[in-house]
């Protein structure tokens, strides 16, 4: 009964990204079916971010389909439409970077900060197949664009401060701009002590220290061609991991760019954008602060992507095309070192990843032709080489243990089409999208060698003979206004081939101290993952608006076992006041209980929760100068919760007051 108020609670004031200012705002372009969120930490639209320092993680979950698996802190997991990492393609700025920790303590949204970006761009399903295959969808963390505003010097600080966990972050940043030159370089520091869950219950080895340092300049060569060039450098240590056996003692990445930009005098050619690009990630776990570990180990990754892409859009007619010619090759290698208790005993080594080498080529061709003033269709394809090579001898030796034939080399060819149906009229919107796509499996799905997952407590071993998994999907989007009513459904269904996981081997035995067994990479017949939200928001009047979403999702396998990490009914409810210069904005949110949970996966049942968050913002203006405060409470009630998408059940924050200051100077 209380499930069912609060569902009905839901549907009378729905509404979160469709419906009101927020930072997750749909964009105009009916050629698309994303989402833009906007990451500018210096005006008081964005409601829903309450705290304009937030890392990126916390932007991300600002979305309805996005959820971030929590195994600590920082660095969290993004899932789009229920499916993690493996069947997303997740870029900066267009150019591949891939983690380097076999357990996924890094995820690629980990090595930037908002002080890098301008805004983070979310494609669902094959729509978002622009800079690389993927099967449930994209998420691009987008840098500024060239700046030849001709503005002089200008330069801004934030400040950064959270009770709950003792968290602090400081930035600086400056900017000079001329019409031929521009050099835009920034810095941010953010450091956390453990954190408190609900009830003032502290979460032991939840502790990080991070900087992020980038630099961004560009030269005008002429009136139609210019150059960019971009590095960023992030370290993170010390880095606590409370849901996982180990923590991370260095997290470090360099990210490097060069970009020529074509601005033609054509009329038909819209831009042409070609890019060449380098990143290095390397990244460190060891348990050496852990008490009491059964045996010692260091776990050191690496991982070096080099690449580039052309990008070309032009018009032609009723016609609008998109080219994107791209390719990276990518070198991801793992190691464990395992330190016996008795120092009589030999220490053990092994490779997690062999070395692995990724060659992909691709040719992505885009074009939306405009039926007429309202009406239009977008069709997209995407054709791929990928190559995968083992470069250890040893890492090749130790699986053919299990493949006797395998070979050190496998190429496959992957595609992916996408077609959808645009009508827009002056009081609603509507989108009808089918897809097919391809992806390969990923460096650890392949060639994995005895990673340990806590999860199900388990080692997995790679399968380097399996198929591409495919993916057929179905998607629909229509938004309705009246009046100061805004009504929004969205909808999509994959049915999913080949679905890569894991399966128990019981004449294997575990590396591992204390797992249950181990698991070679297999593959369902198929698993079909469904979700819908109602969005919808009513204006009250011009200061004040009420706004919130439901949402439910469901995903199966062909073994009839319920898919894991699949997110319970959600919802959201939000009260917003906004003037000039001043905003707040009252919020409950929440998810069902979990009682589609599979245990078969290593899940077990999350119960349901509501918290409640406070939040007001200002903007206060000295002559040229700006000053914009973010401030208020999160988790007001204290509650102790923890939801499906938190590893091993791991608390989240209890109640959190915070403080967020922008200086401006002009």
């Amino acid at each position: 009964m209380k499930k069912l108020i609060v569902l009905i609670l839901g549907i009378i004031y729905s509404g979160v990204s469709y419906g009101q200012q927020s930072d997750v705002i749909i964009k105009k372009d009916t050629t698309q079916l994303d989402e833009i969120i906007v990451l500018g930490n210096r005006n008081l639209s964005n409601y829903r971010q309450e705290k304009t320092l937030s890392s990126i993680d916390n932007y991300l979950e600002k979305s309805n389909r996005v959820t971030m698996i929590k195994r600590g802190n920082y660095a969290w997991e993004p899932t789009l439409n229920n499916m993690t990492s493996e069947r997303l393609n997740v870029t900066i700025d267009g150019m591949q970077i891939f983690g380097a920790c076999t357990d996924k303590m890094d995820p690629i949204t980990s090595y930037v900060d908002v002080s890098n970006l301008k805004q983070v761009t979310i494609n669902f399903g094959q729509e978002g197949t622009e800079n690389g295959h993927n099967i449930g969808g994209a998420i691009d963390l987008q840098m500024p664009e060239s700046k030849f505003n001709h503005s002089g010097l200008k330069s801004s600080v934030d400040l950064g401060y959270e009770s709950n966990g003792n968290y602090k972050t400081c930035g600086l940043e400056l900017e000079y701009s001329t019409n031929k030159f521009y050099l835009n370089t920034d810095g941010i520091y953010r450091k956390s002590d453990n954190y408190n869950a609900g009830e003032n219950k502290e979460v032991p080895f939840s502790q990080f220290e991070k900087f992020n340092i980038s630099t961004q300049a560009g030269y005008k060569l002429s009136n139609n061609h210019s150059l960019d060039a971009n590095i960023i450098y992030d370290k993170a240590t010390d880095i606590g991991y409370p849901a996982l056996p180990m923590d991370v003692s260095l997290a470090e990445a360099i990210i490097t760019s060069v970009t020529h930009n074509y601005k033609s005098n054509l009329s038909y050619i819209t831009s042409w954008e070609s890019k060449l690009y380098f990143n290095t990630i390397t990244h460190i776990m060891d348990d050496s602060k852990r008490p009491d570990v059964p045996i010692r180990m260091d776990m050191p990754g690496w991982s070096d992507t080099y690449g580039f892409y052309s990008k070309l859009k032009f018009t032609a007619n009723k016609h609008q095309f998109q080219f994107n010619l791209n390719g990276f090759y990518n070198r991801s290698l793992a190691e464990m070192t395992m330190y016996p208790n008795d120092s009589n005993q030999p220490s053990m080594f092994m490779y997690t990843w062999p070395d692995v080498r990724t060659l992909y080529s691709g040719l992505y061709i885009r074009d939306n032709y405009t039926l007429s003033d309202a009406e239009s269709i977008s069709t997209s394809v995407r054709f791929g080489f990928h190559n995968n090579t083992i470069a250890k001898d040893e890492g090749l030796e130790s699986l053919k243990i299990f493949y006797p034939d395998l070979t050190n080399s496998k190429h496959r060819f992957l595609t992916s089409v996408a077609s959808n149906y645009h009508l827009e009229k002056e009081n609603y919107h509507l989108s009808l999208g089918l897809g097919y796509g391809e992806r390969a499996t990923s460096v650890s799905e392949g060639y994995g060698f005895f990673l340990y997952n806590n999860f199900d407590n388990f080692d997995y071993i790679g399968n380097p003979t399996l198929k591409n998994e495919k993916s057929f999907e179905a998607n629909m989007k229509a938004n309705y206004l009246f009046g100061n009513f805004k009504i929004g459904l969205e909808s999509s269904y994959f049915h999913i081939r080949d679905y890569i996981v894991g399966e128990i081997d019981a004449s294997l035995s575990p590396m591992t101290i204390g797992a249950n067994g181990v698991k070679i990479y297999t593959a369902l017949d198929y698993a079909s993952i469904f979700d819908i939200y109602l969005n919808s928001s009513y204006l009250l009047s011009k200061t004040l608006s009420i706004n919130a979403s439901v949402g439910y999702n469901y995903g199966k396998g062909s073994n009839n076992e319920p898919l894991p990490l699949i997110k319970p009914f959600s919802y959201l409810a939000e009260l917003n006041y906004n003037t000039t210069n001043f905003n707040a904005a009252l919020q409950l949110e929440g998810n069902g209980n979990q009682s589609q949970y599979s245990s078969f996966y290593g899940e077990n049942e999350t119960p349901s929760y509501g918290i409640l968050n406070l939040n007001f913002g200002n903007i206060f203006y000295l002559k040229t100068n700006k000053l914009v405060l973010k401030y208020g409470v999160e988790n007001i009630l204290d509650r102790y919760y923890s939801t499906y998408a938190d590893w091993n059940n791991i608390a989240r924050q209890g109640r959190n007051f915070y403080i967020n200051t922008s200086f401006v100077f002009n």
